[in-house]
């Protein structure tokens, strides 16, 4: 049924045999992302058991972003450990549920990659059976030996890997090597990721936006007046239509994003002024960041390209603006309007929207 199709690691072979670099070195990322989808596997059947999977030996507990955590996040977050540990690809790892970066046992050999991941993306939706995630990123260890927590704060540009797993009706792989973006779907009974998705595009034009609308009154002005340019539909300065689509599941949204176009904001607001945003730059912003501008996408802060942030801590937080590239520098040319003052008649309730007076795009 399946000869001619391409399994994930045949696919990793083709994609990495020409790529700069030592062929050895190429060999052993393959073999880091071989180990990562057999991770990302087994979180799959545990999370596809739902409320019948057995965590009774897993205890929850505050995590180091101060979320309370759910049995299945410290599952996922042990499994990835356990399957990627031992087989000499690793130097280390670190993992959005721990404080410190997870140390390789001085039993086993270390090898020359850095791995960061969110092991469960979206947690919090588990009760309700909404679509959940994983989040990776792969490094090379800049050093030798044991990697400080310094060696893992790159910058986006130096991701030589990442990908998202999507558990909804089906298990989806999405990744990128620095060679475009593809798709790949778990069959369950031949136990492979096959390639379903190849070279995926975000179209450069859209009309539906992803947000949490419940925190507008916090927004800074450059996110109200887009969105309340988008919710004006054909009747606005837009003059088309809008759809508005949010999951709280950032996998879930990126993966609409990815697969039909739009864009996914999580910018910064004042709700809790001492967060310069939400979303981890180092789990969950630099890897998908990575996918979406492979995919011919773009992705911001807002007023500068995340992958281009010099990380400062493990555990940083970013705003984060990505999708169709269209609206994405439309959203960045309003932050610099903002910033330097030449929007100040958007901010005049007479061109504010549905007014006597409208201001043209």
């Amino acid at each position: 049924m399946y000869s001619g199709r391409t399994t994930l690691s045949k696919f990793l072979i083709e994609q990495l045999q020409d790529q700069q670099g030592d062929e050895h070195a190429n060999g052993q990322l393959a073999g880091l992302l071989v180990d990562v989808a057999a991770a990302i596997k087994a979180i799959s059947v545990a999370t596809a058991k739902g409320a019948l999977a057995d965590t009774s030996r897993f205890a929850a507990a505050t995590n180091v972003q101060g979320e309370m955590q759910v049995p299945l996040d410290v599952m996922a977050d042990e499994l990835m450990i356990e399957h990627c540990e031992w087989s000499g690809l690793v130097a280390g790892m670190a993992s959005e549920e721990r404080e410190q970066p997870v140390q390789i046992p001085d039993d086993f050999q270390r090898g020359p990659y850095l791995l960061m991941f969110d092991p469960l993306d979206g947690s919090s939706n588990v009760a309700m059976n909404v679509s959940i995630g994983t989040i990776f990123s792969v490094l090379r260890h800049p050093g030798a030996g044991v990697p400080q927590t310094s060696d893992f704060l790159q910058p986006g540009t130096a991701q030589v890997a990442a990908g998202y797993a999507i558990y909804g009706p089906a298990t989806m792989l999405m990744i990128t090597v620095g060679k475009g973006v593809h798709g790949f779907t778990l069959d369950r009974e031949i136990g492979n990721f096959v390639l379903t998705h190849p070279d995926i595009r975000i179209p450069e034009v859209t009309s539906e936006f992803a947000i949490n609308t419940s925190n507008e009154r916090f927004w800074e002005p450059p996110v109200q007046r887009y969105v309340a340019e988008c919710k004006d539909g054909s009747t606005g300065i837009r003059g088309r239509d809008f759809n508005m689509r949010w999951i709280a599941t950032m996998v879930a949204d990126v993966h609409r994003v990815l697969m039909r176009g739009g864009v996914f904001m999580y910018p910064l607001d004042l709700k809790e002024p001492r967060k310069p945003g939400r979303l981890r730059l180092m789990y969950e912003a630099n890897p998908v960041a990575m996918l979406v501008e492979q995919a011919g996408g773009r992705a911001t802060t807002g007023r500068q390209r995340l992958l281009e942030l010099a990380p400062e801590s493990l555990h940083q937080r970013v705003p984060v603006i990505l999708g169709s590239s269209e609206e994405v520098q439309r959203i960045e040319s309003y932050h610099q309007a903002y910033d330097d003052g030449s929007d100040k008649p958007f901010r005049s309730p007479l061109f504010r929207p549905r007014s006597l007076y409208r201001a043209e795009a």
